[in-house]
């Protein structure tokens, strides 16, 4: 029997939230199938197959990944002493008066 990690047993909260989608049977005989396989119930498996692609999808959203020349780029960019403009002195004030001085 192949091996099956439940990837949200992690998670300490109750069962609570309900989802309901409708499929073609033979996606559901897919599903069943491959469940059954892993020795665990339909809820399990879906639950936990939605859940990993969910973190999978969200990790990489968040993630930028520069190709080695905006790499270089980026990093020659902070090395770089710039004076700084007026646009980033505004914002520098705009900042000094509505987050720090209401502290």
């Amino acid at each position: 029997m192949l091996r099956f990690s439940d990837n949200t047993n992690a998670i300490d909260e109750p069962k609570t939230a309900r989802m309901e989608q409708r499929t073609k049977p033979h996606v559901k005989a897919q599903i069943q199938a491959a469940a059954a396989l892993l020795g665990v119930d339909e809820t399990a498996f879906i639950t936990n197959a939605a859940y990993v692609a969910a973190r999978r999808i969200a990790e990489e959203h968040e993630r930028t990944v520069l190709t080695a020349a905006d790499r270089d780029a980026f990093l020659a960019a902070l090395d770089t002493d710039a004076e700084p403009t007026d646009a980033m002195r505004e914002a520098a004030a705009l900042h000094q008066r509505t987050i720090v001085n209401d502290e």
